[in-house]
């Protein structure tokens, strides 16, 4: 019998040629088997070889179909990965004066008698100074970490892993919202864990999905973004939180709680203050202050905190000491307060124009965010909606890189607000809107 993967290659060479082309739906299976004279089981190893490599998408009642663009990596989330005139896949917030504000704690860290310290490694609990400033910074109503809980890593992804390796051996199982951060599946890759899709909602996560996850096959942990979850901008109420707590604390059940855009809401209330004993809180500066001199933080529950620091230790994923020493000035001097003030506006300014040219069309989007998720009109698929708009400048991320599971995710993008100017991002907007509008 002819090995799958050599059917696979030949029906990739006829895509990647042109033979087969963009947006082609592909035979059935049962009907590709029959002409191939291979057996079904065959056909689906073929099927599920091509989109494993990225070259074709399967969608439930539709078909297969090649791909009008290869799906990024979530590092593109992260990282400029993208030659597009208009990038609306990285998300990075900047305000206008932030250079100047940033620029004054960095004078002292430059005098000579300063700079050999500020240089010199850091341990993963930081200094007394950080551990203070940020039990300050994180501390919202109903919650405040103590500061010998705190651990540092280079960047919040960087805490994930940590947090994430620290509890989850090799195979274990972590429940995630069915569409996640996209770089937490690289993650799991990399430390050899299990992510097991979750049922959501208009609110979020649904506990009851949690535990039925658990009961069919223990979960480990549980990874979770409970307010402007990425990419729906969905928040839990105070209700659904402690409908969670107690769900988690019944089966035992560690959290991950990702915070890293909740600086945005003001609502404020994280998840870990229902259950403190169980939840392990992730947050960082990255998206309050710069990409590129950041500081992840860790809050661990009473008792985590030496295999919490050897995970982050063994991963190399400690932060560096001089972006540990600036974010402790910037938080001090209040830097980081005028940033937050000024991200809050400048999100909520980019969501106004969202709101006024795509009116009309199924945008999921919270007015704080700095991101919405827009459920394409049918004909248009994801991934021939991505290859439209990169044809015109404009990148933007296509549903499936969040999803998790075969299943696959609604012929939806993501739209990052973040990263271009807002001229630049209402004329993306209308070039977008007026695509969607022809066609494919």
């Amino acid at each position: 019998m002819e090995d799958y993967r050599r059917i696979a290659d030949r029906l990739a060479e006829e895509i990647l040629t042109g033979r087969l082309k963009a947006g082609e739906r592909l035979p059935p299976q049962r009907v590709f088997a029959k002409r191939r004279r291979i057996a079904g089981s065959t056909a689906g190893r073929v099927y599920g070889e091509l989109v494993r490599r990225g070259l074709v998408v399967g969608e439930v009642g539709r078909g297969t179909f090649v791909r009008a663009a290869p799906v990024p990596s979530g590092r593109a989330l992260a990282e400029p990965a993208t030659a597009a005139v208009v990038n609306l896949e990285l998300n990075y917030p900047s305000v206008e004066g932030q250079s100047e504000l940033l620029s004054g704690a960095l004078v002292p860290l430059l005098r000579a008698d300063v700079l050999g310290e500020v240089t010199r490694p850091v341990p993963a609990t930081g200094t007394a100074a950080a551990r203070e400033a940020v039990a300050g910074l994180l501390a919202g109503s109903g919650w405040r970490p103590h500061p010998e809980q705190l651990l540092f890593a280079g960047n919040a992804r960087q805490a994930i892993a940590g947090a994430l390796a620290s509890l989850v051996r090799p195979g274990g199982r972590v429940g995630v919202e069915a569409l996640t951060y996209p770089l937490v599946k690289e993650i799991a890759a990399r430390i050899g864990c299990v992510l097991v899709p979750l049922e959501t909602d208009g609110e979020g996560l649904l506990p009851g999905a949690v535990a039925a996850a658990h009961h069919s096959a223990p979960l480990s942990a549980l990874y979770v973004q409970p307010t402007l979850h990425n990419p729906t901008s969905a928040t839990m109420g105070d209700a659904r939180k402690r409908e969670l707590a107690a769900v988690v604390r019944g089966l035992g059940l560690p959290v991950v709680e990702d915070r890293i855009w909740s600086f945005l809401h003001e609502e404020g209330v994280p998840f870990a203050a229902y259950a403190p004993e169980r939840v392990h809180v992730v947050d960082g500066l990255s998206k309050r202050v710069a990409p590129g001199l950041t500081v992840g933080f860790l809050v661990v529950p009473e008792g985590r905190v030496e295999a919490a620091a050897e995970a982050l230790r063994s991963g190399g994923w400690t932060a560096g000491r001089f972006a540990l020493e600036a974010g402790t000035r910037w938080i001090q001097d209040g830097v980081v307060d005028r940033l937050v003030a000024d991200r809050r506006a400048d999100a909520a300014r980019r969501q106004r124009v969202v709101a006024e040219l795509l009116a009309g069309f199924a945008v999921r989007a919270d007015p704080c965010a700095y991101y919405a998720w827009w459920e394409l009109p049918s004909p248009w698929r994801a991934d021939t909606f991505t290859a439209a708009a990169a044809a015109r400048g404009i990148a933007v991320t296509p549903g499936p890189v969040f999803a998790v599971g075969a299943q696959g995710a609604p012929d939806a993008v993501r739209l990052g607000l973040a990263s271009v100017p807002v001229p630049a991002l209402g004329q993306a907007l209308r070039t977008l809107r007026d695509v969607a509008r022809g066609g494919p």
